[in-house]
Parts: structure tokens; sequence; C-alpha cells
């Protein structure tokens, strides 16, 4: 009974995200940036409690708590912050997806299928790179969160 009730839930969740896509990366935005609230309160409080024996380590996570906070509070009210860091992260996949293509081109001319290794190296990249491009709109990526909620609820349901 609990399954069917979520899988519902989950469609009807994802049809209202589909049609308003942004609710869903506003959503998913603020729960992102409370789990890096957590994440960054924790390394605060590492880092003021080691400072006696571990300054050095003390002071980087305090840092790197700082820069979490910063970056939390900013996901948390900026929900277009998810869309740029989602394909800045995309972008430098892409691109080291095609450098290791093409150094694996220069590298295995005696492998067999050195040229199909480097070669889907490169188209990747590519492949990367574009939907890059698309990943920032939050529009795009608000309705790719209500897809994934809804073959989620239709697989779920399928299952029980």
């Amino acid at each position: 009974m609990k399954t069917k009730f979520l899988s519902l839930l989950a469609i009807l969740l994802g049809l209202l995200i589909i049609i308003f896509p942004v609710i869903g990366v506003i959503g998913v935005s603020d729960l992102i940036g409370l789990s890096v609230l957590v994440i960054s309160i924790y390394l605060l409080l590492v880092g003021v409690s080691v400072i006696d024996y571990n300054k050095s380590g003390a002071i980087i996570d305090i840092i790197l708590g700082m820069i979490l906070l910063f970056l939390s509070f900013c996901l948390i009210f900026n929900p277009a912050l998810l869309g740029f860091l989602a394909e800045i992260t995309l972008y430098l996949a892409g691109i080291m997806l095609i450098i290791v293509g093409v150094v694996s081109l220069i590298n295995n001319r005696h492998s067999r299928y050195a040229f199909y290794i480097g070669i889907s190296g490169v188209v990747l990249g590519l492949l990367y790179i574009i939907i890059g491009t698309y990943v920032a709109n939050p529009i795009i990526l608000g309705t790719l969160i209500g897809i994934w909620l809804l073959i989620s609820g239709v697989l779920n349901l399928l299952d029980s």
C-alpha cells in the first residue's frame, strides 16, 4: 500500500514539475544547499575542536567549512547556481574526455582498438559539452527532474 501511494505521489510530482519545471530546480537546489550547510557546520566544528593539537588540519577544515557555508547559502537563496555548477562540471568533464581521447589516439597506435577508444573519448567529450549547454537552463533541468520522478514512479508502480 505504501509503495503504491509513493509511486502515485512520484508520478503526480513528476507531472507537476514537468508542467512547472522551475519548482523542481528550486527544491533540489534547496535540498543540496541544506546538505552542504550540514557538512559546513560539521567541518567548522571539527576545525575548532582539533585546533589545539592539529593546527594545519584545523585551519584547512575551518577554511573549507567557511567556503561550503558560503556555497550552501548561495544554493539555498539562488537556485540558478545549481544549473551553473552542473554546467561547469559537465564542461570540465567534456574537456577532460576530449583530452583523454586525443592522448589515446596518439599514444596507443599499436593497439587494435585504440582508434575507436580515442574517437569515443572525443565524441563523448563533445556530447558532454553539448549537454552542459542545455543543463544550465533551469527549465530543462527541472524538466529532467520531473521526467526522472515520473519514470521512477511508474517503474515502482509496475514493480509492486
